[in-house]
């Protein structure tokens, strides 16, 4: 049926007679439907099309916004289907809803398009013909057909005349999938042309080795790995690829035939398996690829699409990237001529420059290894199109954007939509609970029913390894009742509580040495199993299974007990250490997930298993490493993913009372706050993708990303990251914000002075005394005081007009202030509170012919800033006044001016304590010259809603001025 629907009654359907795939008639055609299994092929087939036109961007033959009724409705009237069947084919394939990709980009050459694609897509076409007998569903693979064509046509034509290297971001979540949409990218990028693809896999070998052998399954295929080897000559086959491969080959991709021979492009690996790149395998010929017209460069199509594929997956590591490097600039001219793709795994790590840029000499760029090898790669290769695919953005949108040969995204940055089916950090949390967590239930609360808290009084690592045996225990009881379809082939459990290689071992020792004593045959053992079971697995379940089969008891899950520990326990050990030492505790098994049949065991390691590489069957984990940049917080969660058929068994055990230095921090609040910050971030991202007639409202390094941190000892990054981060706002609900810079020239200090003086003249005295209570003796005090209301928007023109001391450290609170609105300050009008005081340190006087106000003393510190200007018994009435302290009876005089959404401002006229302060006063007034009109303020707090602090940050274009939207920075390159 192609790319868009056409009427069905004009189609004529080859293999209706074979296949029974298209019936002619209506009736039959509905009747089918109804009765269809889920894999019945009729229905792979329309599922196939419907979630295709379903997920098109922009179609040439809907006005309708994609995966919504009006799409469905218009692709059916364009079949010509009549209501019934309409009805039916809705019934089963519902229409989906989930949002798609969100896009910011600069405008690109349309040279990728639906028509072309489908002429010239037989590597995709196989790819997604691999996912499907993998399993996915036709909507799945619509999604990422579409999202992965969003990058790929934001890349340069590879058949384009003058060279244009783009650079992009792609932003998915922990675990979701990124690997797959990227392999979907080299996919239709090799289809279009694209002939060397450089796939940057991380940092370790274990992930480069994941990755290699994922591109290898599912794009390079059986056929290009044996490149012509008999599959049926052992000898033929020796150093060959996965021949010891429990999936070899029955599981890898087939092209039906060596592509070449079909007139399609080859791929030829320049790295294998257990190979990284070391030097050209064949010498600089792998590199030299053959003309069909040695007239025409090698990117006329003339040549290209009769050239072979080169593709490498290296690590990101210098020996390895140099060696390339000095390789690539041995080979000359034709290096102009090569479209090439850089596909940059977990781009956030390593890839990104971590110089000072203020330590500079000249004003040029020095940077880091990584860093500088591959702006070399992407020099050498002009054609080079970069993209870096990351589940941590923050330390990529802080990139300089003025920096040419740096990565920042300056073409396109895409967010990748949360899949279907993923587990990730909102499954783990109850963002705005409406009651308690201990008073909601398992199906409510998805804190109670995945995560198991870790005190300091009692580790429960115990409980965990016990969770770990029962859970295993109950996908083998699915497994035996074909629940789900596919059976559980690895178990893990992850213990991640150090990156140090010694911790491991010890660990690794105590874990193992409690698994041989926890009794697991013996009476013991089973009871304390049962308690476990009947308390938190059989409750848990039950609430959250949906159709999976939960045993009515432990005596019903206790054949399976026993048959899970053996797994575990297989090869005398349970415990498996992955880290970088040699290991001098456990023999090390090859962590290949795909290539073996059953890994059922605790994994204890630090950085090899935090970031990128994917633990299959993760059910359990064991979690107390502490970290204070987001971007490594969130890189460690290996709990988040896919858990088809035991999403209920997932638990999280995690540190809440964890020791920082002095500090005491709950881990599990960490995460929170770091998923706060993510969704921060995708939500602004969605907002400027939004086009505005018709038009992108800004490109990527117009819009520098504000980055959010919602817990202040979480950084969103590391500090070597953030050179290029500025602070650009500071929100405290519920929290007092006190300046404490000011200017300390005359004329500054006077100016300020006249400033305030409408205010000061407006100020009345209170009817009542304000109220403080002491908290430790419940001892009442009271002072007097004048006060007057602002409005919100004349108290922000004060602030932005008064000369502040630093005005950076202002900068942030102004920020704030500017939006009133429920997810600002939350503010309408302001009581300034100028308390009036008699006691020691305080004086009456009159500024600028104000009222008599009382001006305190206070000193500034050795920076010039003041330690403190409020005082803490002015405090409390305020409070009550701005909603963060519940109300008081006995201060009536807080009562009579509170309001919702009023905010208070404390105000103190300072003379500072130095000798010369006595000057400042001459018959009862105050030298403006002298007097600093200091303050405090808080923003007006609904008590029923959580008080979230929150700071952000912007990027820095050094070529710019810092304005929140950086203007369009002026280039010379060539439009695409």
């Amino acid at each position: 049926m192609g790319i868009r629907p056409r009427r069905l009654d004009k189609i004529v359907f080859a293999l209706a007679e074979e296949d029974d795939l298209a019936l002619a008639h209506t009736g039959q055609f509905r009747d089918r439907l109804i009765a269809a299994a889920p894999d019945d092929p009729l229905l792979v087939l329309w599922e196939k099309y419907l979630s295709e036109w379903d997920f098109q961007e922009s179609p040439d033959w809907s006005g309708a916004g994609a995966r919504t009724g009006e799409r469905r409705a218009d692709a059916y009237g364009r079949l010509g289907l009549d209501a019934d069947v309409c009805k039916s084919l809705t019934a089963a394939v519902p229409v989906p809803t989930e949002p798609g990709a969100t896009v910011i980009s600069t405008e690109h050459e349309a040279w990728f398009n639906r028509d072309t694609a489908a002429a010239r897509s037989f590597y995709w076409e196989h790819y997604a013909e691999h996912l499907r007998a993998k399993g996915w569903k036709g909507e799945a693979i619509a999604a990422l057909d579409e999202s992965s064509q969003q990058v790929v046509e934001r890349l340069s034509d590879p058949t384009r005349t003058t060279a244009y290297s783009a650079r992009g971001l792609v932003v998915g979540y922990v675990q979701s999938g990124k690997t797959a949409n990227f392999t979907g990218v080299a996919a239709k990028a090799i289809d279009s042309g694209y002939r060397l693809v450089i796939v940057l896999g991380g940092t370790l070998n274990l992930l480069r080795r994941q990755t290699q052998r994922r591109l290898d399954m599912e794009l390079v295929g059986q056929e290009n790995i044996l490149r012509g080897a008999d599959p049926q000559d052992p000898g033929a086959l020796v150093g060959i690829d996965y021949q010891e491969d429990a999936d070899w080959p029955g599981l890898f991709v087939s092209h039906r035939g060596r592509p070449s021979q079909r007139g399609l492009p080859d791929i030829e690996r320049l790295t294998t398996r257990d190979k990284d790149y070391r030097s050209l395998a064949q010498g600089i010929r792998a590199l030299e690829f053959e003309k069909h017209d040695r007239r025409r460069p090698l990117h006329d199509p003339e040549n290209l699409y009769r050239a072979a594929a080169r593709l490498m997956v290296v690590k990101k590591n210098k020996s390895v990237l140099t060696s390339l490097v000095k390789d690539l600039k041995q080979i000359g001219p034709i290096l102009n001529e090569i479209p090439a793709l850089i596909i940059d795994d977990e781009s956030d790590q390593a890839s990104v420059n971590t110089t000072d840029p203020k330590k500079w000499e000249s004003g040029k760029p020095e940077r880091k290894a990584i860093n500088g090898l591959i702006s070399q790669l992407l020099s050498l290769l002009p054609r080079a199109q970069y993209i870096g695919y990351t589940a941590t953005p923050f330390a990529n949108v802080f990139i300089d954007p003025s920096d040419a040969e740096d990565i920042f995204p300056r073409d396109f940055l895409i967010s990748l939509p949360r899949p279907q089916g993923y587990m990730g950090a909102q499954d783990f949390h109850d963002f705005d609970p409406v009651a308690p967590v201990a008073q909601q239930s398992y199906a409510d609360s998805h804190q109670r029913a995945h995560v198991r808290g870790i005190y300091a009084d009692d580790d429960r690592l115990q409980e965990a390894m016990d969770t770990f045996l029962l859970t295993g225990a109950m996908k083998l009881y699915r497994a035996d009742r074909n629940v789900p379809d596919e059976p559980f082939r690895h178990h893990t459990m992850l213990v991640h509580e150090s990156v140090k290689t010694d911790d491991h071992g010890a660990l690794a020792l105590r874990i193992n040495s409690m698994w041989h004593q926890a009794e697991y045959t013996g009476p013991g053992g089973h009871a304390r199993l049962a308690k476990l079971f009947d308390q938190d697995i059989r409750p848990v379940s039950e609430a959250r299974a949906g159709h999976l089969p939960v045993p009515a008891d432990y005596a019903e899950l206790k054949p399976y007990v026993s048959a899970a520990r053996q797994l575990v326990a297989r090869g005398g050990n349970p415990v498996v250490v992955v880290n970088g030492d040699s290991d001098r505790y456990f023999e090390q098994i090859d962590l290949d997930f795909e290539g073996q049949p059953h890994i059922w065991k605790i994994l204890v390691g630090g950085t090899k298993l935090s970031r990128g590489f994917t633990v299959e069957g993760l059910t359990v984990t064991y979690y107390r490493r502490t970290a204070s940049q987001a971007d490594t917080l969130m890189q460690m969660g290996r709990w988040f993913g896919f858990r088809n058929g035991y999403r209920d068994l997932v638990r999280l055990f995690i540190g809440r009372a964890e020791q920082i230095g002095k500090k005491t921090v709950d881990l599990y609040e960490a995460f929170e706050a770091v998923c706060r910050d993510e969704e921060d971030f995708r939500s602004q991202l969605r907002r400027y993708a939004e086009p505005v007639d018709g038009r992108a409202q800004v490109t990527p390094a117009q819009i520098p990303p504000l980055v959010s941190q919602h817990l202040s000892w979480v950084k969103p990054s590391s500090r070597t990251k953030m050179f290029n981060a500025e602070l650009v706002e500071v929100r405290s609900p519920g929290e007092w914000v006190e300046p404490s810079a000011y200017p300390k020239a005359a004329s500054e200090l006077r100016r300020n002075c006249e400033l305030w003086l409408p205010v000061l003249n407006r100020l009345e005295p209170a009817a009542d005394p304000f109220l403080h209570v002491s908290e430790s003796s419940g001892r009442q005090t009271r002072f007097t005081a004048r006060t007057a209301v602002l409005p919100h928007s004349e108290l922000l023109v004060l602030f932005e007009q008064l000369v502040w001391g630093r005005p950076d450290l202002m900068a942030p609170h102004l920020e704030y202030l500017r939006d009133p609105g429920p997810s600002g300050c939350g503010t309408d009008d302001w009581l300034v509170i100028a308390p009036q005081t008699t006691g020691p340190g305080s004086v009456q006087a009159s500024i600028l012919g104000s009222p008599p106000l009382t001006l305190v003393q206070r000193s500034r510190g050795p920076r010039g800033t003041f330690n403190r200007i409020s005082g803490m018994a002015h405090r409390q009435s305020p409070e009550r006044i701005a909603g963060r302290r519940a109300a008081d009876a006995a201060d009536s005089a807080a009562a009579r001016f509170a309001r919702p959404r009023r905010g208070v401002v404390l105000l103190y006229p300072v003379i500072e304590l130095d000798p010369g302060a006595a000057a400042s006063l001459s018959n009862g007034h105050a030298d403006p010259h002298k007097t600093v009109m200091a303050c405090g303020f808080m923003a007006a707090t609904d008590p029923a809603a959580p008080r979230r602090p929150l700071i952000r940050f912007r990027t820095i274009d050094s070529s710019q001025s810092s304005a929140v939207v950086v203007p369009v920075q002026g280039t010379d390159r060539q439009p695409r």
